[in-house]
C-alpha cells in the first residue's frame, strides 16, 4: 500500500522496552525474625553444597572449589539486590542492519564505587572472588580490594574479647563507596565489628553502606554486629543455633532470639562448618 510505514519503523522515535526497563529483584529468603537488615537466603542449591563443605571428610581441593562457587553465588545476589542500577543501551551485532538492534534494559550502575574486605585468612578467597565480579561489572577504577590480618582475641577463660589487628593493607578513601565484607564463618562478631568501627571513623570520608556476606552466621553474632552497628547489612547461607534448645528450635529463627544459641564455650559454631580458614589453607595455626 503506498505510503504505509515499514513494520517496525517509529518516525525516529526511540522505543523503549518496558519490560526490562525496572529490577525487582529481591533475593529470596527464609523467614526470620532477626530484622530488615538480615537476610537470610533461600537457596536449597547453596544449602546441599554447603552441608558437603561442612562435612568432616570434606577437604582440599575440594573446599576450595565449594567456597569459591558459593561465593560466586552469593556475590551474585548481594550485587544484584543492594547496588545502584542503572539504564543500559547497547547496541548489538545486528545493529548494521536493524536500527532496532539495541538492547535496552536495567542493569548494574557502572560507576558505583566498591570495595572488599578481605579479612585473612578464610575471608581472602571469598575477596577476591567478589572482586573478580565486581572488576567484570563495573568501571574497574573504581574497585579496590583492601586486606585485614586479623584474629580473635581471648582472655584467661578462652573467651572472645575482641579482635587484634596484625597487620593491614586499605586504602584510605571510602567516601561514597560500598563496602563488602565477604567472611565466611559469622561466629562471634568481634571481627567485623572492629573492621566496622574502622572503616567507618578512621578513612576518608562515609561509606555508602557496608554489607557482610557470610556462609554461616549465629545469633549471637547477629545480635552483636547488629547492636553495635545496626546499619550494617547481613547477608548469610544459613544461620545455625545447633546449641538452642529443641523447643527454640522449633520456632520461626530470631522469635526467642535471646535463648538461642549457636557458640559453643569456646566460640565456635555449631553445628559450623569447623575451622574454614585452616581447612582452606592446610595450615592449623
Amino acid at each position: 500500500m503506498a505510503g504505509r510505514r515499514p513494520e517496525g519503523h517509529t518516525g525516529g522515535a526511540v522505543v523503549t522496552e518496558v519490560a526490562y526497563a525496572k529490577s525487582r529483584f529481591r533475593a529470596p529468603e527464609i523467614e526470620h525474625r532477626y530484622g530488615d537488615n538480615v537476610h537470610l537466603l533461600d537457596d536449597p542449591v547453596a544449602w546441599t553444597l554447603l552441608a558437603r563443605l561442612c562435612a568432616r571428610d570434606t577437604q582440599q581441593p575440594e573446599v576450595g572449589r565449594l567456597v569459591r562457587f558459593l561465593y560466586e553465588k552469593l556475590a551474585e545476589v548481594v550485587v544484584a539486590a543492594e547496588l545502584p542500577r542503572a539504564r543500559l543501551d547497547v547496541p548489538t551485532r545486528m545493529v548494521t542492519s536493524s536500527p532496532q538492534a539495541v538492547v535496552r534494559s536495567a542493569g548494574i550502575a557502572r560507576q558505583t564505587r566498591v570495595v572488599t574486605v578481605g579479612i585473612a585468612r578464610a575471608g581472602t578467597m571469598p575477596s577476591q572472588v567478589v572482586y573478580d565480579l565486581l572488576n567484570e561489572l563495573l568501571d574497574p577504577a573504581g574497585v579496590r580490594q583492601d586486606h585485614l590480618f586479623m584474629s580473635r582475641a581471648t582472655d584467661a577463660q578462652g573467651q572472645v574479647v575482641g579482635a587484634t589487628w596484625h597487620d593491614a593493607k586499605i586504602g584510605r578513601d571510602v567516601d561514597g563507596r560500598v563496602v563488602l565484607f565477604p567472611d565466611p564463618m559469622g561466629a562471634t562478631g568481634s571481627s567485623l565489628v572492629s573492621a566496622l568501627e574502622h572503616y567507618k571513623t578512621r578513612l576518608e570520608g562515609k561509606p555508602a553502606r557496608c554489607i557482610a556476606m557470610h556462609l554461616i552466621v549465629t545469633p549471637e553474632y547477629l545480635r552483636n554486629v547488629l547492636s553495635a552497628h545496626p546499619d550494617t547489612l547481613v547477608y548469610a547461607l544459613r544461620v545455625d543455633r545447633g546449641l538452642s534448645s529443641e523447643e527454640v528450635l522449633a520456632t520461626v529463627p530470631g522469635t526467642r532470639w535471646d535463648e538461642e544459641r549457636g557458640l559453643d564455650d569456646h566460640q565456635y559454631i555449631v553445628p559450623g562448618a569447623g575451622g574454614v580458614g585452616e581447612i582452606l589453607n592446610n595450615a592449623w595455626v
